[in-house]
């Protein structure tokens, strides 16, 4: 078999789904070409939930949320509820920001209310008696624009609106390599060949060894292992959470967000040992006496005994910035961190624009240098 699109894009995490539904809004008819069938568990999109955490004071983080933000809202409520539950953030602690920005709780506060979203400075008597489950010590920051996205749900409508605009999914279709040429770029799968115009790579894990020859940051793939917990009363409405702990206090920052169904996910930010995305252990012992630790003594409101722990994976990149950006025919959208699940309609419109024109640019901090 050969074909030609004039867009492939290889990986059908959330980061893909997002560039090709971004594309389809624009009317193009883009083809995504997955290793993995529908609701595999190898990647880093899976699960019921992510944290959508707006505490960030980067302006290039704010404007990436914002583009999220509206695709967020344009992919609507499917099966009646919103893909985002806006039940707030609660973030506390030194002020160590996660991505390492070192920005502060007040600083923070200062940048979201410049964009005129809402956030409040509480102190530790006042989160307590709102939020009875947690543990405070200082200053908390609330936003009541965050909480969770429905990332199962958010898949299954991106693809969906993906079909509906003309685009097609094919999973199960692992890409074995690709060559430039000066017309396009060959696509070599099991299946035969596919030439595109522009080819997308967002394929997480995976990234350096098909990406092989571009000039990427080193990447660090690492296997991650948060757990939930059961709520001691399950009537008691949780945030979701960042806990910017002291240094050397625990093993990371902590974050979390409560999940229906599955209790309350609690987790340390890029702990996790460095592993072979296709030799994973799927390990999830490595930080749990230290998890459950941390429950007993932050989060009165959560039994420690109860943990469930899942497995997961970060690529991350050594400041974990993102790269968006654009070699030749390639656009490469990697290195999210642990973080970029609540970005992805935000992500996709940016690929998607650099996809569709050569000149186009993301902001500096996510560039390939």
């Amino acid at each position: 078999m050969s074909e030609r699109v004039p867009f492939v894009v290889v990986g059908g995490g959330v980061m893909g789904l997002a560039t090709a539904w971004a594309l389809t809004r624009r009317g193009e008819r883009p083809l995504v070409l997955e290793q993995f069938a529908r609701g595999h568990t190898h990647g880093a999109s899976h699960g019921a939930t992510r944290n959508f955490n707006n505490a960030y004071a980067d302006e290039h983080y704010l404007d990436l949320l914002a583009l999220a933000r509206d695709g967020w809202d344009v992919l609507g409520a499917p099966g009646g509820e919103p893909v985002l539950r806006l039940h707030g953030l609660v973030s506390h602690g030194d002020g160590a920001a996660l991505g390492g920005t070192g920005a502060g709780l007040i600083e923070i506060h200062d940048r979201l209310r410049h964009r005129g979203i809402p956030a409040e400075l509480l102190d530790g008597a006042e989160a307590s008696r709102r939020w009875p489950g947690m543990r405070f010590e200082d200053t908390a920051l609330f936003s009541a624009d965050a909480g969770v996205a429905r990332a199962s749900a958010a898949l299954q409508q991106m693809e969906r609106r993906i079909v509906e605009g003309g685009g097609e999914v094919r999973w199960q279709t692992l890409v074995l390599r690709f060559e430039q040429h000066a017309d396009g770029v060959i696509v070599h799968t099991p299946a035969g060949t596919v030439l595109a115009d522009i080819v997308i790579v967002t394929v997480g894990a995976w990234t350096s060894s098909v990406l092989d020859g571009i000039p990427l940051p080193r990447l660090r793939v690492t296997e991650e292992s948060p757990a939930h917990f059961t709520p001691r009363d399950p009537a008691r409405a949780w945030p979701s959470f960042n806990h910017f702990v002291a240094p050397g206090s625990w093993p990371a920052n902590v974050y979390g967000m409560p999940t229906p169904g599955e209790g309350v996910k609690v987790g340390f930010h890029s702990v996790g040992d460095v592993v072979d995305p296709d030799a994973r252990p799927f390990r999830t012992d490595k930080h749990a006496e230290a998890l459950a630790r941390y429950v007993r003594e932050w989060m009165p409101g959560l039994d420690a005994d109860t943990a469930s722990p899942i497995s997961c994976t970060y690529t991350s990149t050594p400041n974990e910035a993102f790269v968006l950006d654009r070699v030749g025919r390639i656009v490469v959208g990697a290195g999210f961190s642990g973080q970029g699940f609540k970005f992805a309609p935000g992500v996709g419109t940016v690929l998607a624009g650099l996809a569709l024109d050569p000149d186009a640019r993301a902001a500096q901090a996510f560039r390939l240098r």
